[in-house]
């Protein structure tokens, strides 16, 4: 049985801060669009960056302007 390796360089290395706080909210706003089916904006108020790779965010998800005129032009 092998035992659990825990790299603790990769653990302590947090990906997210080298990322814009724009692209985090573009994936989050594609991943809610995806999952509900029309357009949604994302707007990250603040973001605490954990010591374990992760991060504490506080959001906003509201349906885009663009989904509107979806509907419309149908």
């Amino acid at each position: 049985m092998e035992a659990n390796n825990i790299d603790i360089e990769k653990l302590l290395k947090n990906k997210l801060k080298q990322q814009p706080i724009e692209k985090i909210e573009d994936a989050i706003a594609k991943a809610v669009s995806d999952l509900i089916g029309e357009d949604y904006n994302c707007d990250i108020s603040s973001i605490k960056y954990t010591l374990f790779s992760g991060a504490e965010i506080t959001l906003k998800i509201e349906l885009s302007a663009k989904s509107g005129e979806k509907k419309q032009n149908k």
